[in-house]
């Protein structure tokens, strides 16, 4: 039987690095808009954060997300909606106080870091089950705002993608489960490469799937350079794949890419390995979505 993948593109994400970049997403309708031109390419999933128009500078506005989830569906698009929900999770400490966060910090209560996937009901959603260190600032997730958030999208019958930055972060994503907190089958993604996480290697990628509990459907990404190789070691480990401009801004050297141009690059690496991609619908049954959409 054909080996299945689910392509995810995360268009935009939170990143600075946008700058760098001459026609990067950031209104909702460019970001709707990559969302759509992603599907055309083959994605089965668009993995959503919101900007800031004016600015460029990561946000959490419910009406940004409204506007880009209503720009897909009324597009009547099949492409699966999943929505972050790290916003709200950095720390830096004073500088005079460490123990009160800094300019920089933009820690949030969990109820509203999930305010806009209550509000929207996307089928996906991401949920960071772990702390790290995260390039320069602390990206802060304590196991009881992840209880809280866990628990509220389950009841709204929204299904969690617990992405897992660090061994320990699949130790806990297993406790949530263990806990009742999170129903089978549980969805992993495997975030490798982030300074300063684990790194984009096939060695941590074996080993982490490796831990991940029975049953269970993963995918995982490499950032910038890495997004290639490990898109080809997730599909030779049995895994989904996620590419896109949050990840990784070129195509290849000098060559700047869009989020259409990163799934079919990805498309390609998953026919040349003997596996094929999936639609949305197949996505829905092998994620065991329960169609959540208001």
């Amino acid at each position: 039987m054909t080996q299945e993948v689910i392509v995810t593109c995360a268009v935009t994400g939170s990143h600075q690095n946008f700058q760098r970049h001459p026609d990067y997403p950031i209104t909702p309708e460019q970001i709707a808009r990559n969302c759509l031109e992603a599907r055309a390419a083959g994605a089965a999933v668009v993995h959503i954060h919101v900007r800031d128009p004016q600015t460029g500078a990561a946000s959490g506005d419910l009406e940004h997300y409204r506007e880009v989830v209503e720009r897909i569906r009324d597009a009547g698009s099949d492409v699966l909606i999943n929505l972050t929900t790290g916003e709200g999770g950095r720390y830096m400490p004073g500088e005079s106080d460490p123990a009160r966060g800094g300019p920089e910090t933009t820690l949030r209560l969990p109820e509203l870091r999930i305010r806009h996937v209550l509000a929207l009901r996307p089928d996906i959603c991401s949920l960071d089950v772990g702390t790290t260190n995260f390039n320069e600032h602390v990206f802060m997730n304590t196991p009881g705002h992840l209880r809280v958030m866990a628990g509220a999208i389950k009841a709204a019958g929204v299904k969690p993608e617990m992405e897992v930055f660090e061994l320990g972060h699949v130790r806990f994503a297993c406790q949530l489960i263990e806990e009742g907190l999170v129903d089978a089958p549980p969805m992993f993604q495997i975030c490798l490469g982030i300074p300063w996480t684990a790194p984009a290697t096939p060695e941590v990628m074996t080993l982490m799937q490796s831990l991940l509990p029975d049953g269970a459907q993963w995918g995982a990404f490499g950032i910038s350079r890495w997004e290639f190789p490990m898109a080809a070691q997730a599909v030779a480990l049995g895994g989904h794949v996620r590419v896109g401009l949050e990840d990784n801004l070129y195509l290849s050297k000098g060559k700047f890419a869009t989020n259409a141009g990163l799934v079919e690059e990805a498309l390609r690496i998953i026919r040349a390995e003997g596996a094929e991609p999936v639609e949305p619908a197949r996505a829905a049954e092998i994620f065991a979505l329960t169609s959540p959409r208001a």
